[in-house]
């Protein structure tokens, strides 16, 4: 997608200096080839970025940021007792740290240049060759945005995924275990994952048929199977819940769970944190759009109604089934309907999303209250339930609601530039591909960089450490002093 604006100057400068040697120095030279072609270089507009957009990717960046610190590290820590809220505050807010250096390094490069089916390049580590002027392309053909913020951009991606997984083995995993498996996790599970959804050349290479071929070649593997994710359904959520059931699995229960009652010590905390995960999507959804456009408004009212639905869903279900409906719950079942209109914001129609919300608040209680107690593991914060199941359904419902006839957007043909006649099954195999690849991807190299952990430094705390809690233990601190 990053497209250099530099490339363009240099061709045409050499082009020029090569006229001009064999001009002077060859009698009899023709030039007039080379001159057209300097010409037609020449009148070649230099792509030029809209303040407007670039002012709107600044604010959805930081959007994005907020989502991380503060807004899922309280939303975590609420759930947690109080002798481990600050462990989870450290590993969110630590883990958001070593991602964004890592993305800068290398991340970046392997996830956004070409490379092949599965995996980038290294032409851009450290960032190299990206300068002030470097373009990236966006979904409309001549429009660019700068790099430098397509790049921090994604970082905020980067880093909050692996930042979700914690919730899975919150309050028994080692702090150096924890960095050690993202920055496993992170090399071979979201940089993969990345590049095989999310990267192409953009839409300019779409001239024509052959030219189309062409360009679709070098994109990622599940672009080319023409699976659908707007923001992030495969690549975030599928990817980090298989990674939190794996990791929760392998590192086992908590002493006491399913004996004694742990309930969460601050729902006060939860729900600051769900509001601002919830204000912070917006910048995750619709900056995922790379424009302030029409479309970029759809998203916005898709990412509300679909999350006020499945708040909704998952309080009412919660009230009929328990007789009570709680904070805990309200809270739970926004985030569900974050989770899958994510993938969808882009193609659904509203009533489609309130029809995705209305699902994830259903589907996503159940697993998080019947499927977890029946199958026995212990997902502490439901990262699995609600972002693996919820990746799960808005993964596939996108297939479903983009249909144009069911309001959605369609396909968009660069080729034809008008959407395409709109295939369900075609499109819902496609999806399939992107679910299936994700839990399969995610949930082997979880378990071969957790069992290379242990291995190394072992991954769980010790009985007497998880007795009196994480924040003294690992930190040498307490969250509150009574």
């Amino acid at each position: 997608m990053p497209f250099d604006t530099t490339d363009k100057a240099k061709i045409m400068i050499r082009r020029l200096s090569t006229f001009l040697f064999l001009f002077l120095l060859c009698p009899g030279f023709s030039g007039m080839a080379v001159a057209e072609e300097v010409a037609a270089a020449a009148a070649a507009p230099v792509p030029v970025a809209d303040k407007g957009d670039v002012a709107w990717m600044i604010m959805a960046t930081v959007l994005v940021t907020l989502m991380v610190i503060p807004g899922l590290a309280l939303f975590y820590g609420g759930m947690v007792r109080a002798k481990n809220m600050l462990s989870v505050l450290m590993q969110v807010f630590v883990i958001f740290s070593l991602m964004a250096l890592l993305w800068s390094l290398y991340g970046y490069s392997l996830a956004f240049t070409e490379g092949n089916a599965f995996i980038g390049g290294f032409s851009k580590v450290f960032l190299k060759g990206i300068t002030p002027e470097s373009m990236a392309a966006t979904f409309s053909k001549g429009v660019y945005i700068p790099e430098y913020i397509y790049v921090v951009f994604q970082l905020t991606f980067a880093a909050i995924t692996p930042a979700l997984i914690v919730g899975a083995f919150a309050e028994r995993m080692k702090f150096s275990a924890v960095l050690l498996f993202m920055l496993i996790w992170f090399t071979f599970s979201y940089l993969p994952m990345a590049h095989m959804v999310w990267y192409w050349t953009g839409p300019d290479a779409y001239t024509d048929a052959g030219a189309a071929a062409a360009a679709t070649a070098t994109a990622g593997f599940l672009f080319q199977k023409g699976a659908l994710d707007f923001a992030g359904g495969t690549v975030v959520h599928i990817n980090a819940g298989m990674a939190g059931l794996v990791a929760c699995l392998l590192v086992g229960r908590r002493i006491g769970y399913g004996k004694e009652f742990i309930a969460p010590h601050s729902v006060t905390m939860t729900m600051i944190g769900a509001s601002l995960l919830w204000v912070g999507w917006f910048g995750f959804n619709v900056g995922s759009n790379l424009e302030a456009t029409g479309l970029s408004a759809l998203v916005f009212v898709n990412t509300m109604l679909a999350t006020a639905m499945a708040t909704l869903a998952w309080s009412g279900a919660e009230w009929i089934v328990r007789g009570k409906p709680s904070m805990l719950g309200g809270a739970s079942g926004a985030v569900a309907g974050l989770v899958a209109i994510t993938p969808a914001c882009g193609t659904a129609g509203p009533m489609g999303s309130i029809v995705l919300g209305l699902i994830a608040g259903l589907v996503c209680f159940w697993a998080v209250t019947t499927l977890k107690h029946k199958l026995g593991y212990d997902d502490s914060l439901d990262v699995f339930g609600v972002h693996g199941i919820g990746g799960i359904i808005g993964a596939l419902g996108t297939g479903v609601f983009a249909n144009p006839a069911l309001g959605g957007t369609g396909v968009y043909d660069y080729v034809a530039n008008a959407v395409a006649e709109y295939d369900m099954v075609a499109q819902l195999t496609s999806q399939a591909w992107g679910v299936g690849t994700a839990i399969v991807w995610s949930g082997l190299v979880s378990w071969v960089a957790l069992k290379i952990v242990d291995l190394l430094i072992g991954i769980r705390v010790t009985e007497e450490t998880e007795r009196q809690g994480l924040d003294i233990n690992e930190h040498g601190e307490t969250a509150y002093h009574l």
